[in-house]
């Protein structure tokens, strides 16, 4: 028989329960919640037990087999996700009536931008610490489509991305640009082979590793025809399997570039197998940037040279 919910009104200890699930499923668990939250795991677990009762539900299952969240739990959290943004929107437009800049700024960033020379993302976040030294950034590394959903619902205040296909719920602010290659590594039945032996059927015969979803990657990789026979969900596991010197896969020139001076790596027909993915931040088109989100974005544009507008 299906338990009553006792929740009414949501009270303050209703948010504290609210954000120490939010904890617990961002961690993957009661023992990794500990260090987030500062609270032993018995403590975790009664307030988990109190929302639930408050809930009448269950939210997750723990126990030999792992944590995990119920049907119903998934459902809680990602209703909580979107009410603790909606409130955290609150505070900031509330703040901007007093002309303050306070409280969390929520970005997400697509994985392995820090060593491309011409992302200059550090100097924008120094630029915004100097005019909102009192807000705290709280910054992801998700994959595409994980941080344009997440845009999308309010989740993450901006967000910066490769340019793939567009959408209208977004607007697009251009920053910077970086040129991907495809390797071969050390083991592999082209990496000793002399340049001029190296044709496109062979390379378009080679076991190919490609991003799982949506992408220039993905568009690339049909637009030369090559088969994917592994799947990656970010740059550092594409590296992985093309060090395993049995994939061929795209990466970064500016990641690349270590494991190449290494003599580790080499690309394959660099003028066939290329593309230049260009980067954009993103933010909701509705409704419009906060002061502080506006703020961020500012910065973003005026580090990545003249400002490009948005599209």
């Amino acid at each position: 028989m299906p338990r009553k919910a006792l929740l009414g009104n949501i009270s303050d200890s209703d948010l504290r329960l609210l954000r120490v699930f939010r904890a617990v499923v961002a961690c993957g668990g009661f023992a990794s919640a500990e260090l987030e939250l500062n609270i032993n795991r018995s403590t975790i677990s009664r307030h988990i037990k109190d929302l639930e009762t408050r809930l009448g539900v269950t939210l997750c299952r723990r126990g030999r087999g792992g944590f995990a969240l119920t049907r119903e739990g998934e459902q809680v959290y990602a209703s909580a996700l979107k009410m603790m943004a909606a409130m955290e929107e609150f505070q900031h437009e509330v703040d901007d009536l007093h002309q303050q800049l306070t409280g969390t700024l929520v970005t997400a960033i697509f994985d392995k931008t820090a060593t491309n020379p011409d992302c200059r993302i550090y100097r924008a976040f120094a630029a915004f610490d100097d005019l909102a030294p009192e807000v705290r950034p709280e910054i992801h590394v998700e994959p595409i489509n994980a941080i344009e959903r997440g845009v999308m619902e309010g989740r993450f205040h901006l967000g910066i991305i490769p340019d793939h296909r567009p959408s209208s719920s977004v607007d697009y602010y251009p920053l910077f640009a970086e040129q991907m290659y495809l390797y071969c590594a050390a083991g592999h039945p082209l990496f000793d082979m002399a340049p001029g032996r190296v044709s496109t059927d062979r390379v378009r015969a080679c076991r190919y590793v490609g991003i799982g979803y949506h992408s220039p990657n993905m568009e690339v990789s049909r637009r030369l025809e090559q088969q994917r026979h592994a799947t990656a969900y970010d740059q550092e596991a594409v590296a992985h399997l093309v060090l395993s010197g049995r994939y061929v896969g795209y990466l970064p020139e500016h990641y690349a570039e270590g494991f190449v001076a290494r003599e580790v790596m080499r690309p394959l027909l660099p003028h066939t197998f290329q593309y230049l993915c260009r980067f954009s931040a993103i933010v909701r088109h509705s409704p419009p940037p906060n002061r502080i989100v506006q703020t961020l974005l500012d910065a973003l544009v005026a580090a990545h040279g003249p400002s490009p507008g948005s599209r």
